[in-house]
């Protein structure tokens, strides 16, 4: 509705068989939802508060009373830096197919935000575009196929190679890589795996039941009580850290630098975070992170000796 009420209130007398037919929303359900606005508006909500809407003879529909619907949508920052990071991560998300509207649409929003808007985040760009994962297909089909399979998995922040079973109920893109949310028949327990650290798959003759695990949508990480907060001071080359991912006790310096806690129930993956952003980040806190980084660092440099 925040999409269609602006159309009719810039296009009065629209019919609802047309809004229907613009907006894919079935006829009785779009007249359900007109009839709702009668209890929407402004504070303190009296008759004079309230959305007017008129359904015509011939189905035209006249809305008043609704002026602020009338002026063009305004973004906060957070809320444009979301939808220009969503969409050059979706653009840029192996596996999807090759996609000219969404590339024009994405290089309009960021003409028209403007660098002021954007700022440091105009020069994000999400996974390089290439190959999607080997085995995507099979995982697609067994989640469809409500298929149990067996994967051979490689864990991120160990390196170490296992076998699972698992039940896969969702195959969705988040972030430039494709995750498999499963029920892992070992653990007895729901577990996200990522797509391109799939090495084998190989079925088997179980099937399963659906037990409802969320998808697309879900957050990649949920922050818990075993998490260690990690306190980063962040440059403003690397401001867009603490927008990008989820982070708590936020604040803005004078300089433009910014302070924020990063939880993280391994701290493997800050660490390659850190390195990556160089001298634009700093981990204030725990001191045992920071010794970790710089023992990372000088074990890296030391494969260029001679």
């Amino acid at each position: 509705m925040l999409v269609i009420v602006p159309y009719l209130v810039q296009h009065p007398g629209t019919s609802v068989a047309s809004a229907s037919e613009i907006f894919d929303v079935p006829r009785d359900q779009l007249r359900r939802d007109l009839d709702l606005l009668f209890m929407s508006g402004l504070p303190p909500y009296g008759p004079g508060d309230l959305i007017d809407v008129d359904v015509d003879e011939d189905g035209g529909v006249w809305i008043s009373m609704a002026d602020h619907f009338a002026r063009p949508l305004r973004l906060t920052r957070p809320e444009a830096l979301a939808v220009y990071l969503r969409a050059t991560e979706l653009l840029a998300t192996p596996g999807i197919p090759d996609a000219p509207a969404l590339a024009s649409a994405l290089a309009k929003l960021r003409d028209a935000l403007g660098p002021d808007t954007l700022g440091d985040a105009a020069g994000i760009e999400g996974a390089v575009t290439g190959m999607a994962p080997p085995h995507l297909d099979e995982l697609r089909a067994a989640a469809a196929e409500h298929r149990r399979i067996r994967i051979e998995y490689t864990a991120a922040s160990t390196g170490a190679r296992s076998l699972r079973e698992i039940e896969p109920e969702a195959v969705f893109s988040s972030a430039g890589h494709w995750y498999v949310v499963a029920w892992d028949v070992a653990a007895d327990d729901e577990r996200m795996f990522r797509a391109d650290r799939v090495a084998a798959v190989e079925p088997t003759a179980g099937r399963f039941e659906p037990r409802g695990l969320e998808g697309a949508g879900r957050q990649l990480y949920t922050p818990g009580d075993r998490d260690l907060a990690v306190r980063l001071l962040l440059r403003p080359a690397a401001r867009w850290v603490a927008e990008y991912y989820i982070t708590v006790d936020v604040v803005t310096r004078d300089d433009g630098t910014v302070e924020a806690t990063l939880p993280a129930r391994q701290t493997d993956w800050v660490a390659k975070l850190l390195l990556r952003l160089g001298p634009d980040a700093e981990v204030i806190e725990p001191s045992e992170l920071r010794a970790e980084i710089s023992r990372i660092a000088t074990a890296a440099l030391g494969r260029y000796d001679g």
